[in-house]
């Protein structure tokens, strides 16, 4: 059979072409291959892992003031692992937010929790010996006391610009329980915290007030901030 299609059939196909195309492209579209999400390199501690006194690298904490808003700005807690704070062996503490910038070394012993000194920018502060934080794992009770000494030195741009000798005594005051933002329930610590000697400001010469709950860190610190949040659930 002959073609029979005229040049004016030709030309209404041809007017047809581009909507016959539309559909197609619309399925190559739909076809195309979507960018996909690369992941993020990211460092996770097995609940399990984590000590009485948390120390494990990676753990975070966030903190905020009693009675700030929930969507401020938060203070945040990382244990950023091993390192030296001279030319002792400790682990790094980092703390941030709202302008803070300091970075705690501690030590973790058989008889307790020992703060070595801690940094600023430009500026290194050290205790001798270590200030002891808290007591021998699991030896927390009411009424427990604990006392110390430690020389201090502030050192900025590499000039000792400050030395003196602080003191502290912890009491133990109860087992509290409390409920946390978010409706978690816990039983905490209440110490109280006293501080004298010739600290020159860099510690509050007061007495406060600090919760602290088993393998899940101050729950409140001696400065009045609130735990809202943790990498980690016990």
């Amino acid at each position: 059979m002959l073609n029979t299609v005229t040049s004016s059939g030709r030309r209404a196909a041809r007017a047809r072409l581009p909507l016959l195309l539309v559909p197609f492209v619309l399925a190559l579209g739909a076809c195309a291959p979507r960018a996909t999400d690369p992941g993020r390199a990211v460092a996770t501690t097995d609940v399990s892992a984590v000590t009485y006194y948390p120390s494990q690298t990676g753990l975070s904490w966030s903190y905020l003031p009693e009675g700030a808003a929930l969507d401020s700005s938060a203070y945040s807690l990382t244990v950023q692992g091993a390192t030296l704070f001279g030319d002792q062996a400790a682990v790094a503490f980092r703390f941030v937010g709202r302008g803070a910038d300091q970075t705690s070394y501690r030590q973790f012993r058989p008889d307790g929790q020992y703060l070595l000194g801690f940094t600023k920018p430009g500026v290194v502060v050290s205790l001798t010996p270590g200030w002891r934080e808290y007591p021998q794992p699991d030896s927390l009770k009411a009424g427990l006391q604990w006392s110390g000494e430690s020389s201090l030195q502030v050192v900025q741009d590499g000039k000792v610009v400050q030395s003196g000798v602080v003191r502290y005594r912890y009491t133990v005051l109860e087992q509290r329980p409390v409920v946390l933002t978010g409706g978690e329930r816990l039983n905490v610590w209440v110490i109280n915290r006293q501080i004298d000697g010739e600290s020159g400001g860099v510690f509050p010469a007061a007495s406060q007030e600090l919760w602290f709950a088993p393998y899940l860190g101050e729950v409140r610190t001696p400065e009045g901030l609130l735990q809202v949040a943790r990498s980690y659930r016990r």
